[in-house]
């Protein structure tokens, strides 16, 4: 049994041992001038390494897995197995997975890692889909690998894996902060020993933890809001404590409250109510307001920073942005030249946006009436943007005064924008509406008093 291993790395050069310890002939590539792993004959191209191999293991980095793949596809063999082992995204999985197919005859394994391969070299546990996976599977279980074969498309594995990142990159994270804030305060070993204390229980535990963390979240927040306080009082910056606050907050606000209803809850509570609500919190500047009469929108922001004039980020926030959200952008208020018009317009709305603000200037605004697609600015201008960057998505942003974080509720009509931090969301509902009910009560009495006299 032969395999090739792509990248001849940390990974790689560990997985070539597990290989050859199991009486496999193991071949590798690697165009970095690194060591070549005992026992591994290697090659000075892709095809040399790849020829004749039952199994290809892609161990380069996700930058350019598609290259190696798409490399190593004219020379791999009718029946090989192709197992991309990078981490990436589902779409770049999918690609490899493209590139791969061109070879004919060729399974495909998406191959997600779900241990550390210094610690466990190639026993790691491992989640793999795709065609190839029952063949893969069967290869890195020979070496005693834990292996969850889901089946299924190229990315499936690697949407696991992130799922899984999501929570084992936070919590490394959130190990960080809190052992350099007890540094911070003299009480490393204190802190380091509350940490360890919580690091098991299993199911037990996750569910104490989440099931408490919804059902206290009212006072558990103004906790988090006291360690936010103290980590910012002895110097540690807390980012992620600021951030446990904010979702706690947000539990709180919501109290078991769905939140998928809150465009509809939203519908039709005017601008000025909400404002009222909320002190005048949250208003943009009148200077941005609606481009056509009668226009009004409730979602979710999705954002954009960009260079004044250019809407390359834009373009990039489009093709990403989710069904019910608005596009919020920072255009630094220039407005020599529109940063949107009809045709992104009509790309955005395919994708399910229901509006944009923007703190600069559209275009074709007689066709976004027509359209009914709302949209929020400085200006109107007829030239068209740049399209070089830079620029950013998916950060906060500064829009007519206000700061807009992503998934913060904005809230537009006539008489402008108001956005809503994603933790007040249901206070800011309530609010308005009890304002709304009390100016119809006040607008009511003065039309009696008018027909009184």
């Amino acid at each position: 049994m032969k395999v090739a291993i792509l990248g001849l790395g940390e990974a790689g050069t560990l997985y070539a041992a597990g290989f050859l310890a199991a009486g496999w002939t193991v071949t590798g590539f690697d165009p970095a001038d690194n060591s070549t792993p005992s026992g591994v004959e290697r090659f000075d191209d892709v095809a040399d390494a790849v020829h004749g191999a039952e199994l290809v293991l892609s161990l380069t980095s996700s930058s350019v897995s598609e290259r190696a793949a798409a490399a190593a596809a004219p020379h791999l063999r009718s029946g090989a197995t192709y197992a991309d082992m990078n981490s990436a995204s589902a779409a770049v999985k999918t690609a490899v997975a493209r590139a791969v197919d061109t070879a004919g005859g060729v399974l495909f394994a998406d191959v997600a890692v779900v241990g550390s391969v210094p610690a466990n070299g190639a026993r790691t546990a491992l989640v793999i889909s795709g065609s190839g996976s029952t063949a893969a599977a069967a290869h890195f279980e020979s070496l005693g690998a834990p292996v969850d074969d889901i089946g299924g498309a190229p990315g499936d594995a690697s949407r696991r894996k992130l799922l899984r990142s999501s929570f084992m990159k936070g919590l490394g994270a959130l190990i960080v902060e809190s052992t350099e804030a007890g540094v911070a305060a003299g009480a490393e070993q204190w802190i380091r020993t509350q940490i360890a204390s919580e690091l098991s229980g299993g199911f037990e535990s996750l569910d104490r933890l989440r099931d408490g963390t919804r059902k206290h979240a009212g006072r558990r927040a103004i906790e988090a809001a006291a360690s936010v306080a103290l980590l910012d009082e002895i110097g540690v910056r807390p980012v992620l404590a600021a951030a446990a606050t904010q979702l706690h907050a947000a539990l709180a606000d919501a109290n078991g409250r769905d939140t998928d209803g809150l465009a509809a809850a939203y519908a039709g509570l005017p601008v000025a109510n909400i404002g009222d609500a909320r002190d005048r919190m949250g208003m943009l500047d009148s200077g941005i307001r609606s481009m056509w009469k009668g226009a009004r929108v409730v979602g979710r922001a999705r954002t954009v920073w960009t260079r004044g004039g250019d809407n390359k980020a834009l373009q990039a926030a489009v093709a990403k942005v989710l069904p019910g959200e608005v596009i919020v952008i920072n255009g630094q208020g220039h407005l020599d030249r529109a940063l949107m018009g009809e045709l992104l317009a009509e790309r955005a709305r395919n994708r399910g946006c229901v509006g944009m603000v923007i703190d600069g200037a559209a275009r074709d605004i007689d066709v976004l009436e027509e359209i009914g697609f709302g949209v929020w600015a400085r200006a109107a201008s007829p030239a068209g943007p740049y399209k070089n960057g830079p620029g950013y998505n998916d950060i906060p942003v500064a829009v007519g005064g206000v700061v807009c974080n992503p998934g913060d509720l904005v809230v537009a009509d006539d008489d402008g924008v108001i956005v809503v931090p994603a933790a007040e969301v249901f206070t800011s509902l309530d609010g308005g509406r009890a304002v709304e009910a009390d100016e119809a009560r006040r607008r009511a009495a003065i039309v009696a008093e008018r027909t009184a006299s």
